[in-house]
């Protein structure tokens, strides 16, 4: 630093013992700011040792931190003084050095470690034993939420995306419903809608909703493929994994918001809505659902082959995750998938449970004009187009 003469002024320090402002006297003399304190103690601070404090809003005054000092600062509010810091103080804009790096590392690391463990093995275990105890209503009011946001963020200028609502639909739906007769089986009342977009996909919510596209309607090859997507989302209902899923969102979330500030509410149901969507659940409640629809099918005197059929040209269209790819997917393997549906089958022709298809002709030709226009079916094989199928 090079200062020609010493020069004093009067500014604010922080010693950091106590939140008390001391009005001290400082002199800056060539290699060095000393610092004269009301109970006659003095500091030295050398010149290259001197830090400015970060982000500060005035830029006419100057808060001094020190490296020996990490608690105390100074403000100066000296123009003279400021200035001929900010010229010629060499390490003023340099970070202050970075002191037991390896203490604070080994707590970095048992932190994350420690966000690790809520996140992925404390939270899920909690949902999933919350989740017979929250009231149907919470259930329900969650799920509600949740389907007018998924119809916002599916509609087109401003507008949700429809619910189709064709009389005779309605009617050929619930008929499929009170076929496969999952009633008994279920913690509250379905509610089966119909929405009137292009995605080939299906999904249970919270609360008793199963959400069907109209894209799935128009893709099915017979009426018995829709019902075995059906019955597999019945048994997510059955089972409550949406409600298990929300709520180890809204704990993973509730853990993050704690550290990042964010307590929005609808964070949660952002999330699972595009969660939803994407019909992501865990291989354990994938394979679950499959093993209820195999049941639930055969119960009925329907094929639990077609759910495998469905899954087929789904792999055809999209592939099928190997190795590490299908470790850490979401859902098991298509493969798996079609071989357990084709041993459902082979059991349910064994015990004699075959029966007549899920609709007839005229009941099919309703459903597929639930939305309105009918597009026909696909032939048996034929790869699916457009979006994949949820779980």
């Amino acid at each position: 630093m090079t200062v020609a003469t010493a020069l004093a002024a009067f500014a604010d320090f922080l010693g950091g013992e106590r939140a008390v402002v001391e009005r001290v006297e400082i002199v800056l003399a060539p290699d060095r700011l000393t610092i004269h304190r009301p109970d006659g103690k003095s500091l030295h601070w050398l010149a290259a040792d001197l830090r400015e404090l970060p982000d500060q809003a005035d830029r006419t005054a100057l808060v001094l931190t020190h490296p020996g000092d990490p608690l105390a600062r100074l403000m100066v509010a000296d123009k003279e003084i400021v200035a001929r810091l900010r010229a010629n103080a060499p390490a003023l804009h340099r970070r202050p050095p970075l002191e037991n790096k390896r203490r604070i590392l080994g707590w970095g690391l048992g932190a994350l470690a420690s966000v690790a463990l809520i996140i992925f093995v404390l939270v899920p275990v909690m949902a999933n034993q919350l989740a017979a105890y929250l009231p149907p209503s919470g259930e329900k009011a969650l799920g509600d939420a949740t389907y007018e946001r998924i119809r916002a963020a599916l509609g087109d200028n401003m507008l949700p995306v429809e619910v189709c609502e064709a009389p005779e639909g309605r009617a050929a739906l619930a008929a499929m419903a009170a076929r496969l007769n999952a009633g008994p089986d279920l913690p509250y009342a379905v509610d089966i809608a119909v929405l009137d977009h292009d995605l080939v996909n299906a999904f249970a919510m919270p609360g008793g909703r199963v959400v069907i596209f109209r894209g799935l309607l128009e893709e099915a090859a017979n009426p018995d493929e829709v019902a075995a997507v059906l019955a597999h989302e019945l048994g997510h209902v059955a089972n409550r994994d949406p409600t298990r899923d929300a709520l180890r969102l809204a704990g993973s979330v509730g853990v993050l918001g704690l550290i990042f500030g964010d307590f929005a509410g609808g964070t949660v149901v952002l999330m699972l809505a595009n969660q939803l969507i994407n019909a992501q659940y865990s291989q354990s409640a994938e394979a679950g659902a499959d093993d209820y629809a195999h049941a639930r099918l055969t119960e009925a005197g329907l094929p639990p082959a077609a759910l495998g059929t469905f899954f087929e040209r789904l792999r055809d269209e999209y592939g099928d995750a190997e190795g590490l790819a299908a470790h850490f997917s979401t859902h098991p393997q298509m493969t798996a998938r079609i071989e357990a549906a084709r041993a459902a089958q082979e059991a349910a022709e064994r015990a004699g449970r075959t029966g007549t298809p899920a609709l007839d002709a005229g009941q099919w030709r309703a459903l597929r004009a639930i939305c309105g226009a009918v597009v026909d079916a696909p032939v048996a094989g034929k790869a699916l187009g457009g979006k994949k199928a949820g779980g």
